[in-house]
């Protein structure tokens, strides 16, 4: 049974997956007005009470949860039934939320990336790295590459903000392809809220030279393991996902992380920046360096192999694997 909030990019997944989906109201408090605040802690309230209901019903053996004011209603309606259901928390990111640090209270584990993480939660902490579809680590590129109407040169560049897309990355990179697609293909995902503008600048975008290098897309489900498999570099947020997918996929980054995410991305970006798996560029930054430090990166393959060498030595192949021994034990 997987339980998120109504609307959100997990129901769309766990019902492409076949997964029973359960929806819950919730909200987000950090970084909102006092008033919005008060209105999300009713509706979390709330949340609480339906996931209450939905334990009731389901009888889990065991719950687990990644953080974030979604599942903060889950956590503490697994505190409260009765027998106590046995928490799991995996933590991608280098550094706790809010929801994190507090629902770890009730939690029998915390599960975590890295060891560098182990010191936020003592006696609770154990390290299983970040786990990733099997099928990224068994992609092929040429097969990726072909399946997404690539060609095997010139080198693949692929862009994408999240999955909600990211406005500063799309423009930018509208804006800079003029001097991208003599030089690479391009694949970028601009995320559903671009994409009515992205769909207006493909026309003026079609009369640029070498215009059939440029492959866009509103999102990618499945694909999106063969579009990481393909590219040569990514452009991309700095969210929790890139510690895990980016080193599977042994790929270099250009990494802009979202100024609002409460550190959180300065952190993974960091992390990878300062291995040789990374460059980081700010948000504010963006559009006047994106092009020179892609164009440097292009003309030095001897550093762009180094990174992606950096960035596949941090790869936890076994961490699924890991995540779910630790569900059985709890589970009993």
């Amino acid at each position: 049974m997987y339980v998120g909030e109504t609307g959100g990019i997990e129901e769309t997944l766990a019902r492409r997956s076949g997964i029973p989906f359960s929806a819950v109201e919730t909200g987000q408090i950090r970084g909102r007005a006092p008033w919005i605040v008060a209105h999300n802690l009713a509706r979390m309230a709330r949340g609480i009470g339906q996931c209450t209901e939905i334990i009731r019903a389901f009888k889990p053996d065991v719950a687990f949860t990644t953080g974030g004011y979604v599942a903060a209603p889950v956590a503490w309606a697994t505190w409260r039934a009765r027998p106590r259901v046995p928490l799991l928390i995996y933590l991608p990111d280098l550094t706790p939320g809010q929801a994190i640090r507090m629902t770890s209270r009730v939690a029998a584990r915390v599960a975590v990336s890295f060891p560098e993480v182990e010191r936020y939660f003592p006696g609770k902490a154990v390290v299983t790295g970040y786990p990733v579809r099997p099928e990224l680590l068994a992609a092929d590129r040429s097969a990726s590459r072909a399946a997404l109407n690539l060609t095997d040169d010139p080198p693949v560049l692929l862009v994408f903000g999240g999955s909600r897309g990211a406005h500063s990355i799309n423009r930018a990179l509208v804006e800079a392809l003029p001097q991208l697609l003599p030089l690479c293909q391009v694949v970028h995902i601009s995320g559903p809220t671009d994409w009515p503008w992205i769909t207006e600048q493909l026309s003026a975008i079609g009369h640029q030279p070498s215009a059939d290098r440029y492959h866009a897309y509103p999102y990618l489900h499945d694909e999106m393991v063969q579009a990481l498999a393909a590219a040569d570099l990514v452009i991309a947020r700095a969210g929790a996902s890139v510690l895990g997918e980016f080193p599977a996929a042994g790929l270099p980054s250009i990494l802009v992380p979202y100024p609002y995410a409460g550190q959180h991305q300065d952190a993974n970006a960091a992390y990878l920046a300062d291995r040789g798996a990374a460059v980081v560029i700010s948000n504010a930054d963006l559009a006047s360096r994106l092009v020179p430090t892609v164009m440097a990166l292009w003309s030095a393959p001897e550093r762009l192999a180094g990174m992606a060498a950096a960035a596949r030595s941090l790869a936890h192949p076994d961490a699924a694997d890991r995540i779910a021994e630790e569900l059985r034990k709890l589970a009993g």
